[in-house]
């Protein structure tokens, strides 16, 4: 493009001293064709603008960390003349986001798309765009640019490992089998049909059995003796560290059919805390258990137990904006809220603190008979101070499983083999099954 623009100025240059000095007619027609090519570059910028559309499409709005996000973009020359060049600048703040082009000779009336990969790497909601899209004319005197505004927003939840097992300790009700006693309630455990009896809700109406007997048949439940998994996440910003790191990217946009990158969440402790919390919340409600969440940053936020899908995707959806900046600590998170948990709930506390405070917070927890997890962070290895082995070893003298987690640790297998001195009865591990093919 910068040549030529010195090529037109040269030839303007050229007619003009010449015609000057000399007053020769070839002179004059350096001088008329320079204005022609300034003339017709205009207008064929103004056109070829005016004809442009962009649009952009993703399949899906939500995607974890570590994951490839796929965008559609479809590029319009609605005009009948060439476009000698188009531009598309995608102004995401989607870290590395890719989408970015540069489109050489479309013709007019044409044409094209192509995919843009982005690797996701840091969670939060994301507007896909604003898009700018620019084009001129073949000698880069004009140029002429719109913003297409974002229709859509990217949410990116957090990173999850897939844990294979993780160990509980023994609620007060033997978790795991269905009890046979009837229960009025709807559980996950059918037990069977009945006839319907005045009073029965609709929605335990079997209608296939129905039409089978040609009467109304109910179905019948059984208790589920499984008890509840509350999440604390500890967001106090005092307690949380971030180590500095070398910002070194790959670009994996061109690499279309390349190998999947391994991704290391960066070295912060919140990101770790989210990510276990996460993962945890994944595997709990996989194995059909209903998972509580609670935290408080700004906000206090509780998520009532439930063992649904929906459930998860509410609480990723919750630590997809997981700040450090809260001010309540664990152990005043746990004071607040534990007295709503029924007996026998395992509550697994995810935290980064060295403070003895959350001894009280553990003891407060088995005074009320829940069965309290520590999920402990290293914080002297993301940058903090020491006393994560001590506070560790009180908590192994209370009896209280603790899993210490380490700057780089693998998540996945730190999180999978949790495993303490204790006896049997006193911890008990849910695991996946493993099917024989």
């Amino acid at each position: 493009m910068k040549s030529g623009r010195i090529f037109v100025a040269l030839i303007l240059l050229v007619g003009t001293v010449g015609a000057i000095l000399t007053g020769a007619d070839l002179y004059s027609r350096f001088l008329y064709l320079g204005g022609l090519l300034v003339i017709g570059g205009w207008v064929w910028t103004r056109w070829a603008a005016r004809g442009l559309r962009l649009s952009r499409n993703a399949r899906i709005q939500r995607a974890n960390v570590g994951d490839f996000f796929e965008e559609h973009f479809e590029v319009v020359n609605g005009s009948r003349i060439l476009t000698p060049w188009i531009e598309i600048y995608n102004q995401s703040r989607i870290p590395h986001a890719s989408g970015s082009r540069m489109l050489t000779l479309v013709l007019g009336r044409q044409k094209r798309t192509y995919l843009a990969r982005t690797w996701l790497t840091r969670r939060g909601a994301f507007a896909l765009g604003p898009t700018r899209i620019s084009t001129g004319d073949p000698f880069g005197l004009f140029r002429s640019a719109k913003e297409i505004a974002s229709t859509q927003t990217l949410i990116v939840l957090p990173m999850l490992f897939e844990i294979t097992s993780f160990s509980l300790p023994r609620g007060l009700l033997p978790g795991g089998q269905v009890i046979r006693r009837k229960s009025p309630d709807i559980t996950p455990h059918a037990a069977g049909v009945r006839e319907y009896e005045p009073g029965d809700a609709m929605k335990r109406i079997h209608w296939p059995t129905s039409i089978r007997r040609g009467q109304l048949m109910v179905k019948e439940f059984e208790q589920d003796p499984q008890a509840e998994v509350w999440l604390y996440l500890d967001s106090q910003s005092d307690v949380h560290h971030e180590k500095s790191q070398d910002h070194r990217w790959e670009a994996f946009e061109t690499s279309f059919f390349g190998r999947r990158p391994d991704f290391r969440l960066p070295p912060s402790s919140l990101e770790y805390t989210v990510s276990i919390t996460a993962s945890l919340a994944h595997y709990f409600i996989a194995q059909r258990r209903a998972v509580g969440y609670a935290s408080a940053g700004q906000t206090f936020t509780v998520h009532q137990a439930e063992r649904s899908e929906r459930q998860e995707a509410r609480i990723l959806e919750t630590l997809a904006f997981v700040e450090a900046n809260g001010n309540l600590s664990i152990a005043a998170l746990v004071a607040a809220q534990a007295s709503q948990l029924p007996q026998g709930s395992t509550t697994v506390l995810i935290t980064p603190t060295v403070h003895s405070e959350l001894l009280l917070a553990v003891d407060d927890l088995r005074r009320r008979f829940l069965r309290p997890i520590v999920i402990l962070l290293d914080i002297q290895t993301f940058g903090g101070m020491r006393g994560t082995e001590k506070l560790a070893r009180s908590l192994h003298e209370r009896r209280v499983p603790v899993c210490v987690i380490a700057c780089d640790a693998d998540l996945k297998q730190a999180l999978s083999t949790l495993t303490t001195d204790f006896t049997p009865q006193e911890i008990r591990t849910w695991q996946n099954p493993i099917l024989s093919l």
